[in-house]
């Protein structure tokens, strides 16, 4: 039985207890088809029948508390955004239990919950409700997001027609309008020219000095060591190491 749990409290924690993560994949007979989705998704291949079953998450069990911050390690099909997206909400566990406290900012997917047929305007509300909030309270994000984003001249046209630069720095001034509890992040995020990627890495650096929580997986070693004190290292799907993160990187090669 699944069990979810994500709910706002003065001490922020996750806890996983066996969660499991499987996609089934239908008419996956190439090796090479398998490869793909060994490397897209990470875990182990599993035969079942007329079908494969990739187990993406193996019997997860994991505590991350208040003030952890937490480098999630691994090679490309470890299963590491798999992790993170599951911690996102993105994914639910087909197996397990999860309990999350505290509000949640992932960046790991930012454009997801865009339309590129609606405005630029109406992609903030679209984006913040697919976050979890109100639409007062993005209304109320609005104008601070347009501003962060350069977009005043563009706003009310559609999404369509902005350029990736443009695209990415609507949705990165979303993403990164509220004070999570919870700071999810795949690698750290550069987007736009020069002049905005100082400013997303200025935000970013106060989203981790607010949050009570801090997850990051990158491959970058100098980086976790600078922003983490735990980390978990992922092979096939399954947490391997866990603990200092001095002691995880001795012990393992990324």
């Amino acid at each position: 039985m699944v069990n979810a749990l994500y709910i706002g409290c003065k001490m922020s924690y996750i806890k996983l207890q066996s969660v499991n993560v499987d996609f089934p994949i239908y008419n996956a007979k190439s090796r090479s088809l398998r490869g793909h989705i060994l490397s897209t998704i990470g875990g182990r291949i599993e035969q079942s029948h007329d079908r494969v079953v990739v187990r993406a998450l193996s019997n997860i069990n994991l505590e991350i508390n208040e003030g952890d911050r937490v480098a999630v390690i691994g090679h490309n099909g470890a299963g590491k955004t798999t992790l993170l997206r599951v911690l996102s909400g993105i994914y639910e566990p087909t197996a397990g239990s999860i309990e999350i406290k505290g509000k949640i900012s992932s960046l790991t997917d930012i454009q997801l919950g865009m339309d590129a047929e609606a405005t630029g305007y109406e992609n903030i509300l679209l984006r913040g409700i697919f976050m979890g909030m109100t639409p007062k309270e993005i209304e109320q994000k609005a104008e601070e997001i347009i501003q962060f984003a350069a977009l005043e001249e563009f706003i009310n046209m559609p999404l369509r027609t902005y350029s990736s630069g443009m695209y990415l720095r609507l949705a990165f001034a979303v993403s990164t309008c509220i004070e999570p509890e919870i700071l999810i992040l795949d690698e750290m995020i550069g987007v736009g020219d020069k002049n905005f990627m100082e400013k997303a890495k200025q935000r970013v650096s106060k989203l981790i000095g607010q949050s009570k929580i801090m997850i990051l997986s990158s491959h970058d070693t100098s980086l976790l060591q600078k922003f983490c004190n735990k980390a978990i290292y992922m092979k096939h799907g399954e947490i391997m190491e866990l603990g200092d993160i001095n002691n995880v990187l001795e012990k393992v090669t990324i």
